[in-house]
């Protein structure tokens, strides 16, 4: 089984994703989490490796190809990032696209990484806007356009008042019905 988790930063998606992985004892993957690695061994800031990374687009292909490798392994699998659920196509078992206010997801980020709320505004609007720019130019995929993101969710989640046990609840009550649906499908 394949789950894709999608979303802006700070909706929740890597800790959600993370938690379903475990539930299910599903192997995570996050692109988020490469990145930030490949960034660290540059000894650059997100915001600096995004820049670089608008001139290498090899790095955006090589996390590309590596979630493919590992969707087409045939083991079961929760990726967590921006593309997944529009890169692994059929490979897909169900994709859950995870939204937030902007106000919230900003404020959650900079607790997370202890930065100034103005810091992490900086930062992740120069980030996303950088990921935007190169996935069009990479994919013609723009991931912020209302018809593909109907097109390639089976669920979307207003994560700005829940919870992450609320969250949690409603993705494994979806997964668990994708589950018994394959199930019987298999008969």
């Amino acid at each position: 089984m394949i789950i894709s988790f999608a979303g802006l930063h700070g909706t929740g998606k890597s800790t959600i994703a993370k938690k379903v992985a475990e539930h299910f004892n599903f192997s995570y993957y996050s692109t988020g989490m490469a990145f930030r690695e490949l960034a660290k061994l540059k000894k650059m800031t997100l915001e600096e490796f995004s820049r670089y990374s608008e001139e290498h687009l090899e790095i955006d292909r090589l996390l590309d190809d590596k979630i493919k490798l590992l969707a087409e392994t045939g083991n079961s699998y929760v990726f967590d990032g921006q593309l997944p659920a529009f890169m692994l196509g059929d490979l897909n078992n169900f994709c859950i696209l995870l939204t937030c206010d902007d106000d919230v997801r900003l404020t959650r980020m900079a607790s997370r990484d202890n930065k100034s709320l103005e810091a992490q505004q900086k930062e992740t609007v120069a980030r996303e806007e950088s990921e935007r720019e190169r996935f069009i130019q990479l994919y013609y995929l723009d991931i912020l356009d209302p018809s593909t993101i109907l097109k390639n969710f089976n669920l979307i989640i207003d994560t700005s008042e829940l919870n992450i046990e609320e969250i949690f609840k409603i993705c494994r009550i979806a997964i668990d019905g994708i589950t018994r649906s394959m199930k019987e499908k298999e008969k």
